[in-house]
């Protein structure tokens, strides 16, 4: 899937390496609130069972160079009973400050709402995570709660805001609809 900026393309053992050196990055460690990196051979580990799971796991690429560059992660942990999923995503440092989070994250709803077929995707973000909020508000998420004091950003105990979307809040034109109906 692909949109101006950002594409998804499949979740690569090739990319181990790549998946661990983004989730390893200071950066995302404080922003998921981990208080510290795994192996790349943890990593690898964990590989095999996401790609065993069932669940839509995506690398997303950088398109607005010469050749797509994997810049980072998403997936989405499905709830089959409720027909819901949590939203996750990782940028690597060089896919940062190049507007592609909220497009990957568009993309990756678009996929969730329009193929999964999903009724709501959801997702927890540290309050502090101002870039983050905002991308996720440009991909059609709105905020629905906090949970107080149970996080941590840069050694300060921070809360989680929560968000969510659903079909009718779904920004802009779908891809994956576009691909389809342009077969038809």
């Amino acid at each position: 899937m692909r949109g101006e900026r950002a594409a998804l393309g499949p979740f690569e053992r090739d990319l181990v390496p790549d998946y661990w050196r983004w989730e390893s990055e200071p950066r995302v460690l404080v922003g998921y609130g981990q208080h510290n990196a795994e192996t790349v051979q943890t990593r690898a580990d964990v590989f095999d069972g996401q790609s065993r799971s069932g669940n839509p796991y995506f690398t997303i690429y950088d398109v607005t160079g010469d050749a797509p560059t994997p810049v980072g992660i998403s997936l989405i942990l499905v709830d089959n009973r409720t027909h819901t999923g949590e939203l996750i995503i990782t940028l690597g440092a060089e896919g940062r400050g190049k507007r592609l989070g909220a497009e990957a994250t568009r993309l990756t709803v678009d996929y969730g709402f329009h193929i999964t077929n999903l009724r709501n995707i959801w997702l927890s973000v540290l309050a502090p995570n101002t870039a983050g909020i905002r991308a996720y508000e440009q991909a059609g998420f709105k905020t629905i709660g906090r949970r107080r004091n149970s996080g941590h950003w840069l050694g300060e105990i921070v809360d989680h805001v929560f968000m969510d979307t659903i079909p009718d809040d779904f920004p802009g034109t779908s891809v994956v609809k576009s691909m389809i109906e342009s077969t038809s």
